[in-house]
């Protein structure tokens, strides 16, 4: 049993049980293009991005193009168990990776930055270090400014 959430408004539910339910002819262009044929009409689907660890992808079907978020049964369980959020990462703050001279803080307070978006320049034993941000953060306030010289474990930047 598979939960499909279309565009974030349509939801299915597949049970792959049925194999005859879905009479669908499906055939290999290449890696990311597909040519089906269901109920005698003809379509040109093609995998723009599959993402499999957060279980989405985006697939363009006839120049149409849909975002799939697909949970399985184990899904469902851990949600039910409330285990579904685990993974996530809830960080207070960054600190200092090692002692060094802030070249230049990148982000500014109240900035809303993604996991792996840029935070600031350090530079340490003549080498340029890029600190990127370990989670989906909002920068709550910022401890260093440019050419500020930090010690290990210092407090950069607070998360809130």
């Amino acid at each position: 049993m598979f939960k499909i959430r279309v565009n974030n408004r349509f939801d299915f539910q597949i049970d792959n049980s049925k194999q005859d339910a879905y009479a669908i002819d499906i055939q290999q262009i290449n890696e990311h293009q597909f040519h089906l044929l269901h109920q005698n009409q003809s379509y040109r689907a093609e995998i723009v991005s599959f993402n499999k660890a957060e279980k989405t992808c985006t697939v363009k079907v006839n120049s149409n193009t849909y975002t799939l978020e697909i949970k399985d049964q184990y899904d469902e369980l851990l949600h039910r168990l409330g285990l579904d959020n685990l993974n996530t990462v809830k960080v207070a703050n960054l600190k200092a990776p090692m002692p060094g001279l802030v070249l230049k803080v990148l982000v500014a307070e109240g900035d809303e930055v993604k996991k792996g978006d840029n935070l600031l320049i350090l530079e340490a034993m003549k080498m340029e270090n890029i600190i990127k941000a370990p989670a989906d953060v909002k920068i709550k306030s910022i401890k260093i400014s440019d050419k500020q010289i930090v010690e290990k474990n210092e407090v950069l930047l607070v998360f809130g």
